[in-house]
């Protein structure tokens, strides 16, 4: 796509905003509903795109990226006319014949720009908050999942005008392109480096955005922790689409008395979970493309394989692989690993674990296994991280009741639910002020009698 199509969408979606069209509660559920429909019917070609692109099972595709954006429509079809009513303020005692309310607004031309991993639910997901609270919104997914981006394209042109939702595709070409364009708000999911030049993109026009990156998210086991649920769940969370996931547990940092005990128990579940020949399994799923099948093979030391360590280039698969003996100086460290590796490492106090969190870039997701409940309001309390779980993994991203997003080098705003609605809209502050009395106090000249009353009311 040229860059001067590029900027007529922007600049008709702006046209079609300025008239008011997408203001109107009816018009945001009508739009919600013909997607729920679409979506649901085009369920097998969703299910087979994203087999194409990320080797995903039915079940996984539904349980991870269909399903959950369907909830979310649900969700926002429930409550888009309670979330966009104004909302009544009390009004301070000065002002006493006024009424005051917040006015909730949708920004405008949004963008949105998502990633290759689970490209279906987080091009969606945004999107249906962005349209419930009003916005008209310019899609793009990412070139690397061609096959689900195709799928996206036909479902959005099917039920949506693109002065209302339009889809651009391509690569670096288009989102260069894209970052040019004023828009009003950009919803960013992806890496850090390229979530930095989106931010300094949108500095240029002083546009807010949402940035959900990633980062090294650490799995805390101690040594109070249920070490055979500990492991069922650690090994669910980690080789979930072959870890390429943003919340995926990176790294599992080991009580030293429990780390053995654990390992065992991470390897019975892998095999539990893949089967002896997870290479084999129809439902473990592939590396996005060779490109990142080279990177992660990279950080395999093979002196530290303990279970796994092979790989099917053909295929683009590298078996659930777990390194011991691995300490925070050595290549697997020092990137996020976004694959299915599970580097474990020890600690021997919670005081030494607390310490090392903080001192490295702040991660997208932390979680704890424990009994200790101190121990775990300790943890919660004093690492700095964007979401998490005690005693599971994942499982925080998926309810639309709580806000998901990152924190400091993982991120910088939420969505879900009614947070994901909150991120799309401005809520305009707006006092209504009666015109049958007028303090004389506010206005000059001064007196001694008007400054004893401002202070009498703004105590």
């Amino acid at each position: 796509m040229t860059e001067k199509e590029i900027h007529d969408i922007v600049d008709r979606q702006r046209k079609y905003f300025q008239t008011g069209a997408t203001l109107s509660a009816d018009m945001r559920i009508a739009g919600l509903r013909r997607l729920y429909t679409a979506v649901s019917q085009r369920e097998t070609e969703i299910r087979e795109a994203l087999k194409k692109d990320l080797g995903k099972s039915g079940f996984e595709s539904y349980m991870c990226e269909t399903g959950m954006v369907l909830e979310e429509i649900s969700y926002m079809l429930k409550h888009i006319r309670s979330f966009s009513r104004e909302k009544r303020r009390r009004t301070p005692l000065a002002q006493f014949h006024s009424r005051s309310y917040q006015k909730p607004s949708p920004y405008g031309v949004t963008l949105i720009m998502s990633p290759w991993n689970y490209p279906f639910m987080l091009t969606l997901s945004p999107l249906v908050d962005a349209l419930a609270a009003g916005n008209t919104a310019v899609v793009k997914p990412s070139a690397y999942s061609p096959h689900t981006s195709g799928v996206i394209l036909d479902i959005l042109s099917q039920c949506f005008d693109p002065r209302y939702v339009a889809v651009v595709t391509g690569g670096r070409a288009e989102n260069t392109c894209l970052l040019q364009e004023h828009f009003d708000y950009i919803f960013f999911t992806g890496s850090q480096s390229v979530g930095k030049e989106v931010m300094r993109k949108a500095a240029e026009h002083l546009t807010p955005i949402t940035l959900e990156l990633g980062g090294k998210s650490p799995c805390i086991v101690d040594k109070t922790a249920n070490l055979k649920l500990a492991a069922k769940r650690i090994v669910f969370g980690k080789y979930l689409n072959c870890g390429q996931t943003c919340v995926a547990p990176d790294y599992v940092y080991c009580h030293r008395s429990v780390k053995d005990q654990l390992l065992k128990e991470v390897q019975n579940q892998i095999r539990k979970q893949y089967g002896s020949h997870p290479l084999d399994n129809p439902d473990y799923g592939k590396i996005i493309n060779e490109k990142h099948f080279d990177r992660i093979l990279g950080l395999i030391d093979e002196k530290k394989v303990i279970h796994g360590g092979s790989s099917d280039r053909k295929a683009l698969r590298i078996e659930p692989t777990v390194l011991d003996n691995v300490s925070f100086s050595d290549p697997v460290m020092q990137e996020e690993i976004f694959g299915p590796i599970m580097p474990v490492l020890v600690f021997d106090s919670l005081e030494e674990v607390i310490s090392k969190v903080n001192s490295m870039p702040h991660p997208l997701a932390l979680y704890f296994f424990t009994s200790d409940k101190a121990a775990a309001k300790e943890i919660t309390s004093r690492c700095g991280f964007g979401g998490g779980c005690i005693n599971d993994t994942i499982i925080h991203l998926a309810t639309t009741e709580m806000g998901f997003g990152g924190f400091g080098e993982s991120g910088m705003g939420a969505y879900h639910g009614k947070t994901g609605f909150d991120t799309f809209t401005h809520y305009k502050s707006i006092v209504d002020k009666k015109t049958w009395l007028d303090l004389p106090m506010r206005y000059q000249p001064y007196r001694q009698l008007h400054e004893k009353m401002v202070r009498f009311f703004l105590k």
